[in-house]
């Protein structure tokens, strides 16, 4: 106690900080002025979790290896067992608190256990938990309604499925039945998801198996810190027009996109990039695919769709995750006469727009409006930024600060010119920041970048906290 009342008594001095301090949290003002080094604290939260009475990691854990895949991973050396969330805070078995900078891999929006969303998801379950869209129910469409009037130009139908692949697997689809045409095109570095039409458009090795691709082409990456034309959008375009006119007929299906690539490493593409390849495209005869099973919804808080801070108007959007906070949810969002073409066949999804997840999802629209949640992840996400660009001039294994809103990146590497990851590194800096209460993601090729995608309802406190816990497990490396 009167540590922490020195660094109080210490911080509330009529004192302005000047440079990077003023940027700082009063932890590490204060502690900084008292040349404390001792480790920040994870902010104030007024919530007791339920006494857990269920089985132990361990235990947990060893039926996880007798009965499930083997293929599945898990993070840390000790894996932790969650059981309960609230808001932005995630619970382990002995009721110790975490900080949630991942939002179950950028799927908690809203935040864990959301009251009106939970309100909604029960009431319904008590009411109809499913019925198949060969009978009416009201929730689909009031559902495809508010998801439509997010949508700009004529993206007006809407199809509901159940995750981000499937989503991607029928925008492929749809995009081949109205061009006519078979070849799609997609960016080196993607993901699009683990099936095996998907896995097609995945261009990471790390998640492909050796399976045939189906008519798809990888173009040039427009990453403007590892990409060879730096945030030159034309020559990366350039690229994409070269590979039309020598590896393929001339004509094709698609293109699609993330406009900030997740499990690439939060790769925000150079600006300008989208509108250059999409006129390509469409003089080739295709269709452009707006991938926003990650950054929809307002996550990059100055626009509520990825896609829109490149000033374009995509044929096909998809999305999932955040679309339905925890949900088994996805969609995919076209214009009435591409959304047509299915039509030549029976089309059908056993759960897509299944009440429960109808009402979870507008449930979800509803409260991102209400809270303001895209003005939030503006206003906190630059509040970050700057933290972690301050950090950057102070640590040297930080080479690239990316992204916008709470979609954020932050590149390790050993060397800044040569841009070597830095993969032990960032190993070893996972495990400390569990070891303060914080759990992140990582992403790129090399498993080298912090993804900083955490549930939206994120505060300038806890940015402060990931900030502080980075500085201070940084300069213990």
């Amino acid at each position: 106690m009167a540590l922490w009342s020195r660094i109080i008594k210490r911080a509330l001095q009529p004192r302005v900080p000047t440079g990077a301090a003023a940027l700082c949290s009063p932890y590490s003002v204060a502690a900084s002025c008292l040349g404390i080094d001792s480790p920040p604290q994870i902010p104030r939260f007024d919530y007791e979790p339920k006494p857990y009475k269920g089985p132990s990691a361990d235990e947990v854990l060893e039926k996880r290896k007798q009965f499930l895949g083997p293929s599945l991973f898990y993070y840390y050396q000790k894996p932790v067992n969650i059981v309960e969330g609230k808001m932005q805070y995630l619970f382990d078995e002995s009721g110790r608190r975490y900080l949630d900078c991942f939002a179950g891999i950028v799927t908690v929006s809203c935040g864990h256990c959301h009251p009106e969303i939970l309100d909604a998801i029960l009431e319904q379950s008590k009411i109809l938990q499913h019925a198949t869209t060969i009978y009416l129910h009201h929730a689909i469409g009031d559902f495809a309604e508010a998801l439509a009037s997010k949508m700009p130009g004529n993206l007006k139908v809407v199809y509901f499925v159940n995750s981000g692949s499937e989503a991607n697997e029928l925008a492929m689809l749809m995009a081949r039945l109205y061009t006519g045409n078979l070849e799609m095109i997609s960016l080196r570095n993607a993901y699009h998801g683990g099936s095996s039409g998907t896995l097609g458009l995945t261009a990471l090795n790390t998640w492909k198996y050796s399976i045939p691709q189906g008519e798809i082409h990888h173009v040039m990456n427009p990453d403007p810190y590892r990409g060879p034309f730096g945030s030159d959008a034309s020559k990366y375009a350039k690229d994409l027009q070269d590979h039309i006119d020598f590896g393929t007929c001339g004509r094709v299906a698609g293109f699609i996109a993330e406009t900030f690539q997740g499990a690439g490493g939060s790769v925000e593409l150079a600006p300008g990039y989208l509108k250059l390849v999409y006129d390509t495209v469409r003089k080739a005869g295709g269709i452009c695919i707006a991938d926003e099973v990650q950054s929809g919804f307002g996550r990059t808080g100055g626009h509520y769709w990825g896609f829109e801070t490149q000033g374009v108007i995509p044929d096909i959007v998809t999305m999932a995750k955040g679309i339905g906070n925890g949900l088994p949810l996805g969609a995919v969002v076209t214009t009435p006469e591409i959304a047509n073409v299915l039509t030549q066949k029976i089309q059908f999804n056993t759960f897509g727009g299944n009440p429960v997840c109808s009402a979870g999802g507008l449930a979800v629209l509803r409260v991102i409006d209400k809270e303001k949640r895209q003005a939030h992840c503006a206003d906190v996400g630059s509040h970050l930024i700057s933290r972690l660009k301050d950090l950057q001039k102070k640590h040297e294994v930080i080479g690239d600060v990316r992204g916008k809103g709470l979609m954020l990146g932050l590149e390790l590497v050993t060397d800044r010119k040569e841009k070597t990851p830095a993969k032990a590194e960032m190993a070893h800096l996972l495990e400390k920041l569990r070891e303060l209460g914080i759990l992140i993601g990582k992403g790129g090729l090399h498993g080298n970048v912090f993804r900083i995608k955490p549930p939206m309802c994120f505060s300038k406190d806890d940015a402060d906290f990931l900030a502080d816990a980075l500085d201070y497990t940084m300069s213990k490396l």
